[in-house]
């Protein structure tokens, strides 16, 4: 298993390796490789929901690529996203209100930039690793 620093918890995507019958990777790869296509989309729609300020529909963005990344052991995108889901609700990370939409929008506009960074750093690492693992 190569290292994917705190990207990525070892325990949860090893169970993800598990599933494939052999070394080809053909149940993990293209899980994986979904992933980053459903977050392209999801970007695309956070980026709209934030143009808008609906911070309902970011919430629920984040809730929902937090879930599909924790799935996967995705640790940094999937905190990000807790940021998104949390401020999106007008909540602060210890879950007090947030009075200020100003505030939520700056910490979800933040956690958006991380969570695309995150996101291109990752399929990077995957990319490698699973082009090593066909070789």
């Amino acid at each position: 298993m190569p290292e994917f620093g705190d990207h990525v918890d070892p325990a949860i995507f090893e169970q993800i390796l598990e599933m494939d019958e052999d070394e080809t990777r053909d149940f993990s790869q293209p899980l994986v490789f979904n992933f980053f296509e459903q977050t392209q989309e999801t970007f695309a729609k956070m980026d709209r929901a934030l143009a808008k300020q609906d911070l309902k529909e970011l919430s629920a963005l984040g809730h929902f690529l937090k879930g599909s990344s924790a799935t996967l052991g995705f640790t940094k995108i999937r905190d990000s996203c807790q940021v998104i889901q949390q401020y999106g609700n007008e909540l602060n990370m210890d879950g007090t209100r947030e009075p200020s939409q100003d505030v939520c929008l700056k910490k979800i506009t933040e956690a958006i930039k991380t969570a695309k960074h995150d996101t291109a750093d990752l399929e990077k690492m995957m990319n490698k690793f699973f082009k090593n693992s066909e070789q």
